[in-house]
């Protein structure tokens, strides 16, 4: 088990935090991710965030969607529809194509929201998703809040 982590001790500006930690997510009976070399962002009062790189998603499961959104320190974030088979989930994942200065390390990366996926892990713990639907904050047992809600 990884050690308790407070959101309220989370910086802002936010962390940029590599880990090693095995990410996955299923959608449709498939996996659509699986990396061992993701970067958590973490933000005063937000669960950490997971952005995998692109070699370890299956890319044929993402399509472009039209939303985009702003955000403070990272910049413009661009979204993907996730599409397995008959089953798609809008705006699931994101990215940020040209992030601000400090968040380069997550350009050519990908977040996805727990919500609306059907499952995600980090290692062997099921994900729960940041209450609220705007942010996509990854909930595990070690996490306390509260948190933001959107």
């Amino acid at each position: 088990m990884r050690s308790p982590e407070s959101v309220w001790d989370y910086p802002r500006p936010p962390a940029v935090e590599p880990t090693s930690a095995r990410i996955r997510i299923e959608f449709a009976g498939a996996t659509v991710a699986d990396s061992t070399r993701s970067i958590r962002i973490l933000e005063t009062s937000h669960p950490p965030v997971y952005y995998l790189p692109l070699q370890d998603i299956d890319v044929g499961v993402l399509q472009p969607n039209r939303r985009t959104t702003f955000c403070e320190f990272k910049g413009a974030a661009h979204y993907y529809d996730i599409v397995v088979g008959d089953r798609v989930a809008r705006a699931a994942a994101w990215f940020y194509p040209a992030p601000s200065d400090g968040y380069e390390q997550i350009k050519d990366c990908v977040a996805f929201y727990p919500g609306k996926v059907d499952q995600c892990w980090v290692d062997d713990d099921p994900v729960e998703p940041q209450p609220g639907s705007f942010y996509g904050g990854w909930v595990t047992p070690e996490i306390s809040g509260p948190f933001k809600r959107g």
